[in-house]
């Protein structure tokens, strides 16, 4: 290749590119591709990566083969290079969307040398005739953008990256550049060893970017602190990250109904439809984009504003490429994510029948997500440790940073770690490590004796998470070090070694813990926390308005609904419908004096009310509660309705339970005429009626006692609260 100088670059990049300057390392790699040397760019999203094979593709002889795993994303780099020069021929894009006379025309175009750029997808690569096409052309280099697909432990693996290299080998050897923008240091080490470029020059550009705040919650009432966060960030754009399509079409139509602008983007969707809810994000149509990680390769907007994670993503790297899409125009970037260990779980279950070797790969990368989630530890300096980069300070600008949490002298926990990992000859994972510092006896550790090890169950006092967090902050301090052949397995650094020889003080901070939730539970829109005072008051009106219409006081109101009221602070009727447990029929038959209750509490006691935050719900599409309701008015057998909705009858009484609970008034006198005597029925209305306690495990307990069953009790219990309650 010819050799350019720096003023010669600099022309060209103004000429081709209208840029005075290059962007941190990009220079040094161009002249390093340039001098027909493999290069490998790690270069966090929005670093420019792309110029670093688009300016010398344009100062080659040839055509550079450029390597791009999304048809969307090509689509995109090929549009913007048009934009930049004044022959469509420039770059072109083969792939599966072509039609065969497109096909021939990019050929075409390609032999007569004005074609620049050719983006393939690794699938066209690997077809004969492209092959053949390939090696009838003079290939200036090849670029392999996304290289992290060829890693098994990258966040997007892809099986046809395994095999470009014997396909470029076999086209005609040329200089390669494999870009990404996420890859540790075991990913880089696969990308490397795979493409037989072990002996590139490596070049990586910060993963810091000190504009971004990060911050991850407890998922507890998500799409309530979603709505809120938006409406306190009106007209900003955003994107919601999701993990399932369902997710994305449910979230998206709850906030249309909050108003606001936001359009569902997934894989789902027809081709027409991703394409103008692309569009019109970049135009600023709409403020929001609720999407699954399909959404966003490629799609260069500067001024996102907030990144949410509704769901916590299956790996750092996908998380970090995510929130990498806020402020890349080096302006406000807010990057907020939901947290629930049941979300883990659900996709652990998912890895199920997976070969074993993949399920491993998955289980651990999940374990860093999770361990990142419920750290402590400055969030900046936990995802730069995990790419192989130290930050010897805090950021200052992260929920952790910024809401430190005490922290403790931790030199003697620091010494038994230490000395665990090297019992095991540095042999196992920090799971296992953990577990034998809490003297935990699982399968695995049966398995290689370690609890007969002298040193087993030396932090018994501590549980295994405790350890886990001591060996996650011995990591970012760099005492330990992960091996990258063999990944995960814990091994003592020199610094490490130095500490066992003199130990010096390390303080240790306590993970969060965070409250195992399924998403949606009680958070109110006002202070966020119980009001105890009139927590009080609101139990003593319900015993009055229980006597009034002499029934138990649950049956007015339950005991969530009271505590719902306690944070939310209704004071009109519609408002009260918004409280868990209260329909309209309840608000109406009860709610009067609750609400002119509390509005008088909330005027003596001066407390605010955010009343944007009142959140509409949208209609339940799965349409099984009106399925459920449809069928009790049909007189259906209760055993039949299960049946249809694959359920068991305790599941279904107690789908219907909280039917009645939320306001929805249910007969199920034709049932219950058929399946208990009329004495029986009586009996147990009868216990329901002078009960003090709104527990259904309490009924069952003393009722079991007289020979009813649990369904008996529930359909009874069904009965009685849809006529007295309603």
């Amino acid at each position: 290749m010819t050799k350019y100088t720096e003023q010669e670059l600099l022309a060209s990049l103004k000429s081709y590119f209208g840029f005075d300057s290059f962007k941190g390392n990009q220079k040094d790699v161009i002249i390093n591709l340039l001098e027909g040397k493999d290069t490998f760019v790690l270069m966090p999203t929005g670093g420019g990566k792309s110029l670093c094979y688009q300016l010398p593709s344009l100062i080659c002889e040839g055509t550079a083969i450029i390597i791009s795993p999304l048809i969307a994303l090509m689509k995109n780099q090929v549009d913007a290079m048009r934009g930049f020069s004044t022959d469509n021929r420039i770059a072109h894009f083969l792939n599966s969307s072509l039609s065969r006379s497109e096909m021939n025309q990019v050929k075409d175009d390609v032999r007569s040398c004005a074609t620049k750029m050719l983006y393939v997808a690794p699938e066209s690569l690997t077809k004969e005739d492209n092959i053949e096409f390939l090696k009838s052309i003079q290939v200036s280099f090849y670029a392999i953008d996304e290289a992290h697909c060829i890693s098994e432990w990258g966040h997007d693996f892809r099986p046809e990256y395994r095999r470009i290299k014997p396909i470029v080998e076999s086209i005609g050897r040329a200089p390669i550049i494999a870009l990404t923008a996420t890859a540790t240091p075991k990913v880089q080490h696969d990308i490397q060893k795979n493409l037989g470029m072990l002996d590139a020059t490596v070049y990586k550009s910060s993963f810091r970017r000190e504009n971004l705040y990060y911050e991850v919650r407890p998922k507890v009432s998500a799409s309530k602190q979603i709505i809120r966060f938006i409406k306190e960030n009106q007209g900003k754009s955003g994107i919601i990250y999701c993990l399932s399509r369902k997710k994305v079409e449910e979230l998206a139509e709850t906030l249309v109904v909050n108003g606001i602008k936001a359009l569902p983007y997934h894989a789902g969707l027809d081709a027409h439809t991703r394409s103008r809810n692309q569009d019109m994000f970049l135009m600023e149509d709409v403020d929001v984009i609720v999407a699954t990680i399909a959404f966003g390769m490629g799609i260069d907007k500067p001024d996102v504003r907030f990144v949410i994670h509704y769901n916590m993503p299956k790996s750092l790297e996908g998380y970090y490429q995510e929130t990498g899409r806020a402020g890349r125009d080096g302006g406000e970037g807010k990057c907020i994510s939901f947290y629930s260990y049941k979300d883990i779980t659900k996709l652990e279950k998912f890895m199920q029948g997976k070969p074993v070797a993949e399920q491993e790969i998955g289980k651990q990368l999940l374990l860093e997500t999770s361990s990142y989630a419920e750290s402590s530890v400055c969030r900046v300096r936990q995802l730069l440790n995990y790419f192989g980069e130290i930050l010897t300070e805090d950021c200052g600008n992260c929920d952790n940073c910024l809401n430190p949490k005490t922290q403790f002298e931790g030199k003697e926990y620091v010494k038994l770690a230490l000395e665990v990992i090297l019992a095991v000859k540095e042999r196992f994972k920090a799971g296992h490590v953990s577990e034998i510092l809490a003297g935990k006896v699982s399968s695995e550790i049966k398995t290689y004796q370690h609890d007969k090890l002298e040193i087993f169950g030396a932090g018994s006092e501590k549980e295994v998470k405790f350890w886990n967090a001591v060996l996650r902050q011995l990591l970012i301090a760099r005492l330990i070090d992960k091996e990258i052949e063999n990944y995960g397995l814990l091994k003592l650094t020199p610094k490490g070694k130095e500490f066992l020889q003199r130990p010096y003080s390390f303080l240790i901070t306590e993970d969060h813990d965070y409250e195992e939730s399924d998403g949606e539970l009680n958070l109110g829109q006002g202070t966020g926390s119980l009001d105890p005072v009139l927590i009080s008051m609101l139990i003593e009106l319900r015993k009055k308005i229980a006597k009034k219409y002499n029934v138990p006081p649950f049956v007015v109101f339950q005991e969530t609904s009271i505590e719902d009221m306690a944070v939310q602070y209704p004071i009109t009727i519609e408002e009260l419908t918004n409280i868990i447990g209260v329909g309209q029929g309840k608000a109406q038959k009860y709610g009067k004096e609750f609400v002119e209750l509390i509005a008088q509490y909330v005027v003596d006691n001066a407390i605010e009310r955010p009343q944007d935050m009142v959140v509409k719900s949208v209609v339940n599409k799965s349409g099984n509660k009106v399925q459920m309701i449809q069928s009790i008015d049909r007189k259906v057998a209760l055993d039949t309705v299960a049946e249809s909705k694959g359920m068991t009858m305790v599941e279904l009484l107690e789908e219907l339970e909280r039917i009645v609970n939320s306001g929805t008034k249910i007969n199920l006198d034709y049932y219950i005429k058929q399946v208990i005597e009329e004495d029986v029925v009586e009996e147990i209305f009868d216990y329901f009626r002078t009960s003090e306690s709104e527990s259904v495990q309490d009924a069952i307990d003393e009722l079991t006692q007289d020979d009813y069953s649990e369904e008996e009790i529930r359909l009874v219990r069904i009965k009685f609260l849809s006529e007295l309650g309603h």
